[in-house]
């Protein structure tokens, strides 16, 4: 039986799906910005957006913000940052050019002054309140997550040392590009660690200059296959 309550809650849906079609990312970002919904606001400096690129583009999604990152408002900036710089510059990417960069999380976690992960709940809803809002605005043609803790929001199940180097499709419909976290090579230096690095970035580049931006050409991509299993489950998730 259709009820009164039932056809509001359907004009309801559809006025924010609207709203937010309507809605721009610097729109967007201010409201962000303002945001007090969970307790991580009370230890932040300032909500950490992201940096904007093209729409219908590449995105690379990573975690949280860290100290400097909650400072300087940017994501990954200091030596986790200039590292990813490097790949991306490499392969002729340019953050904020051709490329989105945002987190999961938008407001540093810390404990007792310093860092943390970001937990199962703080990752969900902060996810679902900005990030897919950023994405249905940005509409990427590829997502690249950095490390385990931005791959479990789209795949809680999922880790990254399984599934670095191969292609996914999320539930929203989005490729997604499994890779590490630039800090994790800083902790792990090896070389071989750092060649499977590049090896990454050149795929993503291959996979975006591809003509057709449709999951279908895209997600069938053989993903990249660890040299021994050995190596791949040495990986820690970050």
């Amino acid at each position: 039986m259709i009820t009164l309550s039932l056809i509001k809650s359907i004009f309801k849906i559809k006025s924010e799906e609207k709203s937010l079609s309507e809605v721009s990312l610097e729109k967007l970002t201010e409201t962000m910005k303002t945001c007090i919904a969970c307790q991580l606001h009370k230890d932040r400096t300032q909500v950490v957006p992201g940096i904007y690129g093209p729409k219908n583009g590449l995105c690379l999604i990573g975690e949280a913000p860290g100290y400097n990152e909650d400072l300087k408002g940017q994501p990954f900036i200091g030596r986790s940052g200039k590292l990813l710089d490097k790949m991306l510059n490499n392969v002729g990417l340019v953050r904020g050019k051709n490329l989105s960069i945002l987190n999961v999380v938008k407001c540093r976690p810390t404990i007792d002054g310093s860092n943390r992960t970001p937990t199962a709940s703080e990752l969900k809803f902060c996810g679902e309140k900005w990030l897919t809002k950023q994405l249905q605005i940005l509409k990427p043609k590829l997502l690249v997550t950095l490390g385990g803790i931005s791959l479990k929001f789209f795949f809680p199940k999922a880790s990254v040392t399984r599934s670095a180097g191969t292609i996914m499709v999320s539930t929203d419909g989005y490729p997604i590009f499994s890779t590490f976290h630039p800090a994790y090579l800083l902790r792990n230096g090896r070389p071989e660690l750092y060649e499977k690095y590049e090896s990454h970035f050149k795929e993503i580049t291959d996979i975006m200059n591809k003509d057709s931006s449709t999951i279908s050409e895209i997600a069938p991509l053989e993903p990249a296959k660890p040299k021994s299993q050995k190596k791949l489950t040495d990986f820690f998730e970050k």
